[in-house]
């Protein structure tokens, strides 16, 4: 059969599959309204002619095209956030609330009944995509730029969610257009893509869609949806993924090859390689100037309140997130904005924070914390890993020392701590709570800086690690009576201009080395993240204050840098999970262990610092690189190829 008739064959019965499968669940179709995108799916191919007879029931075909995004950001449902190595629970057998998420770093992935299994609900949202891409034009009261952008805004979420899938499970099968439920159903066992189709798919419809889309969003009704910077950073983000060692020429994945004989990794020349490299610093740069375009730039906090330069930069730091729709935001996630999700990234805080004011605060918390190792990457003040600093590695992180006047804005006064919390750059404090850290923000009335709390040891026994999570909480949380609480609701972003920056600064690396012809660039927007970060650019950190100076100017050194850059700036995003998979860094993470505070001693200074394993979590291995299809999947299609180790 030639290659065409195959793909058209392919392409009726992936069709078919994705109809049975919303026949089969389309009540059970995401479905979420919220104060942007109005979110009403249809009820099933019988209302499939209805919802393109007027343009106000085919916006909300359109709106259910969005229906489908991830709940990125969400411990329950998001594997990024608690099944990975930053964030871990020390409720995973406790009745309160069992994160299923853990599961997965806890080694306990299943081909028989898979974790947070994606597969069938990516294609049920494909078929929307297509439909809409398909009957668009009997559509009769709606121009046609409106058409074109609603063509495009489909073709960049089945885009997404493609790639979303090849991030999951590899090479995936590849949906290319909607044909009628006609075709015969003994033609449904199609096989698996390569994985440089899956990427290129992606990239093509993407630039299909380019033009169609509006730079900026028309109105606040429109927020959430996809604009040009929004699509041209996302290209970006698949672009460095295809270019990455997961991906381009793993020779992990040699023995992945199907029933055919194709080989879904396939051997790479370096020349091929290294091009994966330079179409990605192509998409990085196109898509900086399209957001540059549009007005985003870095956030800097520009509130009302009015503090010191140091307390300035902490909100600088910790409202990047949490001040949601700011400069800095390029496509924002509406899909997960619920109370359950709000309270599962807020109620960890309030075991700590609340006790001054209210000692008979009765809400329950602390049921998240950060390991040791994650606490341990943030740079020192002079922006360099702690073993780096000349001035730094040389002191015992367990030693104790007292916290002096010119520390107090981020600890309290006169508070013994560990040496290990002393001299740490802007992020560390931002974004960690610790014993004798200080908590700005989330007190009664926020009248004095004498009034701020601050965490303490004994108040630690369910953050065990000894480290909780600041940077998911706005600063206006509030303690409003012993009862209860109050935050600020933020939705999650999909994508930020500091991402950006940084896959450009590392795919030049990758492409050239730190001394090629876009060099200035390279240092430029990595500079521009240490910046807002308050720490010295790179030049000065390596060159005035490492034990190694100069070690930015090899592609290796420069390669460390630029990935713990990612892994400081983008902490607790969900961005490490899928990060230290792509770069095949993964088994070397996890093999540092989950390590705390002896927090069994909270009760005495000394014997709490103590280091302390609080998890032997299992050793990542080659299979957990990606997720099993479900064999009840396989036995339907015995084509579709079992990931290596499932």
């Amino acid at each position: 059969m030639e290659d065409t008739e195959m793909k058209t064959l392919k392409n009726k019965i992936m069709t078919l599959v994705a109809w049975t499968l919303v026949l089969a669940g389309a009540s059970a179709a995401a479905v979420s309204c919220n104060k942007y995108l109005d979110i009403v799916p249809d009820d099933g191919i019988a209302t499939v002619d209805m919802s393109f007879n007027m343009r106000s029931t085919a916006i909300k075909w359109l709106y259910s095209c969005y229906s489908f995004l991830p709940a990125d950001g969400n411990f329950d449902a998001d594997p990024a956030m608690l099944g990975g190595d930053e964030l871990w629970s020390s409720m995973w057998e406790g009745t309160v609330w069992h994160p299923e998420m853990q599961r997965i770093g806890f080694g306990q992935q299943s081909a028989n009944a898979p974790i947070s299994n994606t597969w069938g609900s990516t294609y049920q949202a494909f078929r929307y995509c297509n439909t809409l891409i398909e009957r668009i034009d009997e559509v009769p009261d709606i121009p046609r730029w409106e058409k074109e952008q609603w063509v495009a805004e489909a073709k960049v979420l089945k885009a997404y969610y493609t790639f979303l899938l090849v991030r999951r499970y590899g090479p995936v099968v590849l949906i290319h257009e909607s044909l009628p439920v006609s075709a015969d159903v003994e033609e449904v066992k199609v096989y698996r893509d390569p994985i440089d189709d899956c990427f290129d798919f992606c990239l093509n419809l993407i630039d299909e869609a380019l033009e169609a889309l509006p730079m900026r969003e028309r109105s606040r009704d429109d927020w959430g949806r996809l604009t040009r910077p929004a699509a041209a950073t996302l290209k970006a983000k698949i672009a460095v993924y295809a270019a990455s060692p997961l991906f381009n020429g793993n020779k992990d994945m040699q023995t992945l090859v199907d029933n055919r004989g194709v080989r879904l990794f396939p051997d790479k020349t370096d020349a091929q390689i290294a091009q994966r490299w330079t179409d990605a610093v192509k998409a990085c740069k196109e898509a900086i100037d399209l957001c540059h375009e549009a007005s985003k730039q870095l956030y800097y906090y520009r509130g009302s309140l009015r503090v010191n330069d140091a307390l300035l930069k902490e909100l600088d730091l910790r409202e990047l997130l949490t001040d949601d729709w700011n400069d800095e935001d390029i496509w924002m996630n509406t899909q997960g904005g619920s109370v359950g999700w709000w309270s599962t990234r807020q109620n960890y805080t309030f075991v700590n924070i609340a006790y001054d004011q209210y000692p008979d605060f009765v809400a329950r918390g602390g049921y998240t914390y950060v390991p040791m190792k994650i606490a341990d990457q943030f740079y020192t003040k002079h922006g360099l890993p702690v073993a780096s600093d000349k001035e730094r590695s040389n002191v015992n992180p367990t030693a104790i020392r007292q916290v002096s006047a010119d520390e107090h804005w981020w600890m309290k006064d006169g508070y013994y701590t560990a040496e290990f919390n002393f001299d740490r750059e802007p992020r560390f404090y931002a974004d960690l709570g610790f014993d004798g850290s200080l908590w700005f923000g989330p007190n009664k009335n926020n009248v004095s800086f004498d009034e701020i709390p601050y965490v303490s040891r004994g108040r630690n026994l369910l953050a065990v690690s000894g480290y909780h999570c600041k940077k998911l909480t706005s600063w206006e949380f509030r303690i409003t009576s012993a009862q209860s609480a109050s935050t600020n609701m933020y939705e999650w972003p999909i994508l930020r201009l500091a991402d950006l920056y940084l896959l450009y600064a590392e795919a030049i690396n990758e492409a050239e080395g730190p001394t090629g012809p876009n060099s200035e660039e390279l240092f430029k927007y990595l500079n521009l993240i240490r910046e807002r970060a308050g720490i010295p650019s790179v030049q000065e950190s390596w060159d005035e204050y490492s034990n190694a100076p100069g070690y930015y100017k090899s592609q290796l050194g420069m390669r460390e840098i630029i990935h713990q850059e990612r892994l400081n700036e983008l902490a607790f995003e969900g961005q490490r999970f899928w990060d230290i998979r792509r770069w095949k860094t993964a088994p070397a993470e996890y093999a540092k262990g989950i390590y705390g505070w002896n927090y069994a001693k909270s009760n005495n200074r000394a014997s709490y610092y103590k280091k302390t394993e609080i998890y032997d979590v299992p050793p990542f291995r080659v299979r957990d690189y990606f997720w099993p299809i479900a064999t009840s999947d396989i036995d339907v299609n015995p084509n579709l190829v079992q990931n290596i180790g499932w």
